[in-house]
């Protein structure tokens, strides 16, 4: 006996799933979402996306489980197909999840682009990755700047963090740094919002994309796709920028779905030149021809700038880096580390010995991690814990590698030294000349 509707699984992390939901399944009545997982990001499975945000179709909102329930779910709730909406895992992560689902019994769903981009009435300019901790924020950052030199008034939308109230958060406008208090921000959010408040640029985010975009285009010229992860667009784009990382070369055709965004892209930039070793530049150049021959290719260098390199010399340092980066990213090291080497620091002290609690959790989780400590940060109690973690290493110095001042959000004890990198694209073609051809007056 056939069923009246498919009956829907949505694999994701709080971000990508919602907007997929909210795009294309929210309102049609020939599918019926039977439950969330989540992944990625802790304490986000066993809430519900609530009625408000689902709409008529689901007056008692929607289930979030976690993703080891896969088969049990396929199985107990007869689900047809499973769609797999989040990012940053390998094509080979990818396979094995369809194929658990295929064996459950449900076929496995990526839903195309076309499907769940929003149009925009501004021009919109998005800027992707082929893996997180490529260099989307300072590439973000180098766009903002250039647009506004044009007299553009440019507004930021970042893709979802939404780890919080859903109904709260589903459209939100972030002007200045009590914008961040009043919503509660993590220090994942954080980092993605202050650079841009710092420049004077209003940011949008949330989990409805639709409103967001529609209330965002009301005071923009030109809107900026500020994605997260190596995440697809949510919007149709007038020129779609993407960042690649030597360091990690190989990984723009290995992983999901950053090796879609290269394939997709207007131009290409490879970042880090200054710091990745030649043969993988080469190695990512002829990636590059085979997966996007068309795509203008920019080079560009991370410069490293901190207050006082001086202080490091000698010293024994704890290095702290941005979260996702090393976890899901798989980077060993960032910016923080290169300076720390560069400076001539006497130790990088490995903090894993005095982790605490969740930050504890987060080394046994990803065990891959350097020794480097991941600025986590998604609820008051892991900031405690990254706070206690950070007071008891035994060092001399803490280099601060994330986009923000951690010492806003958690009390160090130890002196801290505080790095910034920017983009400098070397050679030809330049990044600017490409923006002033497509958006100049």
């Amino acid at each position: 006996m056939m069923k009246n509707k498919q009956r829907i699984l949505i694999l994701g992390a709080a971000g990508r799933d919602f907007h997929d939901f909210n795009t294309f399944f929210r309102h049609n009545s020939a599918y019926d979402v039977i439950g969330f997982t989540a992944t990625q990001i802790p304490n986000i499975a066993g809430r519900r996306y609530p009625p408000e945000l689902a709409g008529a179709l689901y007056p008692e909102g929607i289930p979030i489980y976690v993703e080891s329930e896969l088969e049990n779910l396929i199985r107990t709730r007869e689900v047809d197909l499973v769609v797999f909406a989040y990012s940053d895992v390998s094509h080979e992560y990818v396979m094995h999840l369809a194929a658990r689902t295929v064996a459950a019994g449900a076929g496995f769903w990526l839903m195309g682009a076309n499907t769940t981009m929003l149009k925009s009435s501004k021009p919109v300019i998005a800027i992707t990755a082929a893996r997180t901790g490529s260099g989307k924020s300072q590439t973000t950052r180098y766009v903002t700047d250039i647009l506004r030199a044009m007299g553009k008034q440019v507004v930021a939308i970042r893709h979802p963090m939404p780890y919080g109230d859903l109904n709260a958060q589903a459209v939100q406008r972030f002007a200045t740094y009590e914008d961040l208090d009043r919503y509660d921000c993590t220090i994942e959010e954080r980092e993605e919002y202050e650079p841009h408040l710092d420049r004077g640029t209003i940011v949008y985010a949330g989990v409805d994309y639709e409103r967001i975009l529609r209330q965002a285009e009301k005071e923009a010229d030109i809107i900026l796709w500020d994605g997260g992860n190596n995440d697809l667009p949510f919007y149709h784009s007038d020129l779609h920028i993407t960042v690649v990382d030597p360091h990690r070369a190989g990984h723009e055709k290995r992983y999901w779905p950053g090796e879609a965004n290269v394939r997709m892209s207007d131009v290409i930039v490879i970042n880090k030149v200054d710091t990745a070793d030649l043969a993988m530049i080469s190695e990512v150049r002829a990636n590059l021809r085979e997966l996007a021959p068309e795509a203008i290719v920019v080079e560009a260098a991370s410069p490293i700038f901190i207050d006082n390199p001086r202080q490091i010399r000698g010293k024994r340092v704890l290095v702290i880096e941005d979260g996702p980066t090393l976890t899901h990213g798989g980077m060993r090291y960032g910016a923080g580390y290169v300076a720390a080497s560069r400076f001539g620091a006497a130790e990088i002290i490995d903090p894993r010995p005095w982790a605490v609690a969740s930050i504890a959790d987060t080394y046994a989780k990803y065990p891959d991690t350097g020794p480097i400590l991941p600025a986590m940060g998604y609820s008051d109690a892991q900031i405690h814990d990254l706070e206690a973690t950070i007071n008891q290493v035994p060092c001399d110095l803490v280099i601060i590698g994330t986009p923000i001042d951690l010492n806003r959000v958690a009390n160090i004890k130890h002196p801290t030294q505080r790095l910034r990198y920017e983009l400098q694209p070397l050679g030809q073609p330049i990044l600017a000349d490409v923006i002033h051809a497509r958006f100049g007056d």
